[in-house]
């Protein structure tokens, strides 16, 4: 029955796999904005002014990327479909240079622009998008609904998060919660620690960006920084996506302008990858680069497109959880009796609370509490 009951949960687990990834994030959104209430409280803030102060943090944040990102990015779409006439021909312009330096060695060429007949060679495809347009939409709206999700659910956590916390505790056995509860502090320091890290590589990234295509006269070299920065959360895909835009708009002005954009964006994205991000995440959460990597490849290939998102807090608090319970909790103290165990964690816990020491208490190492119970004959030998 046991067994049974174990695969009937992994089952359901596994269908609900996105939800709970949905959960996640909101998780990751609260803590981040709980750290930043928690850092306005020391100017004697109340609660609930300084969760609003973070709140609208956040809107302003996302205000900004849009007005940004969106109306300048929109503008300089219209004017891409008004100069791809002049592309093509400078493009075909630079072929016949190109051909007449080779004595005719090119016997292709782009021809020349002609609307009736670029409607008729795209009349194919313009049927098939007509076709998946409603999986498009589909999957658009899916995607909004979701991040509304991830907003009200982390508005609901950050509005009252002791009481998801202890709602959480209660699902474990009573002598375990008080350490439970330990390890929820650790995994929120750990989270915090990563939103950390991953605002210094943002902001980096945004500044090379920035720099890079202020030096190489791109247009709007801030809003391509933003979108460098802001998709530097996507591990491999978001450096990608990245780069086409500005080397889109750099084509227009010629071809090696948008070269020496792409090499700009390797040498960034080598140097995130290789010294930034290693170098960041071991500072702040002591993750492996080969650690890294490996999780990234899992989640990806076990949870999509959300997991790759979502790999690198996912791996942080696996971590802290594997740290705590298998190695400490079960391996460090394998062949320890289970019962003096729990009344040295007892004995420890109620003398610490004795004398009002709550926060950032000073917890006796595993192989510690081994020797203690090794030594006890009984429940007096374990109070001393």
């Amino acid at each position: 029955m046991g067994l049974l009951a174990l695969i009937a949960s992994c089952y359901i687990l596994w269908q609900i796999r996105q939800a709970l990834l949905l959960l996640f994030a909101a998780i990751v959104l609260a803590t981040a904005l709980n750290r930043l209430a928690r850092y306005l409280q020391k100017f004697r803030l109340q609660r609930s002014i300084a969760v609003l102060l973070s709140i609208s943090f956040l809107v302003l944040v996302l205000v900004s990327l849009f007005l940004i990102i969106v109306p300048p990015f929109a503008l300089q779409f219209q004017q891409l479909t008004q100069k791809a006439p002049e592309g093509i021909a400078k493009l075909n312009e630079w072929v016949d240079q190109i051909e007449a330096r080779f004595s005719g060695q090119f016997d292709q060429r782009l021809p020349n622009l002609d609307v009736n007949d670029i409607m008729r060679q795209l009349q194919p495809l313009f049927n098939q998008l007509v076709g998946g347009a409603g999986a498009f939409v589909g999957n658009t709206l899916g995607v909004i609904l979701s991040f509304l999700l991830v907003l009200v659910l982390t508005l609901m956590t950050l509005a009252d998060p002791l009481s998801y916390r202890q709602a959480f505790i209660q699902l474990f056995p009573s002598f375990y919660r008080r350490r439970i509860d330990g390890i929820l502090d650790e995994c929120e320091i750990a989270l915090g620690r990563w939103v950390i890290g991953a605002l210094i590589s943002m902001s980096v990234i945004a500044l090379l960006s920035l720099i890079g295509l202020s030096v190489l006269r791109v247009p709007l070299p801030l809003a391509h920084a933003v979108v460098a920065g802001f998709l530097n959360l996507i591990p491999n895909i978001g450096p990608t996506i990245s780069v086409i835009p500005p080397m889109t708009i750099a084509l227009l002005d010629s071809p090696l302008q948008s070269g020496l954009v792409l090499i700009l964006y390797f040498l960034i994205q080598q140097f995130e990858s290789n010294i930034l991000t290693p170098y960041v995440m071991a500072q702040q959460v002591s993750l492996l680069p080969a650690v890294t990597l490996i999780s990234q490849v899992f989640f990806a290939t076990f949870f999509g497109f959300l997991g790759l998102l979502l790999a690198l807090p996912l791996t942080v608090v696996a971590q802290v959880w594997i740290r705590e319970v298998l190695i400490k909790d079960i391996l460090n103290q394998w062949g320890a009796n289970p019962k003096i165990l729990a009344a040295i964690d007892s004995a420890i816990h109620e003398e610490y609370e004795s004398l009002g020491v709550k926060n950032n208490r000073p917890e006796i190492l595993p192989e510690q509490k081994t020797e203690l119970a090794d030594q006890a004959e009984n429940d007096d030998t374990v109070n001393q």
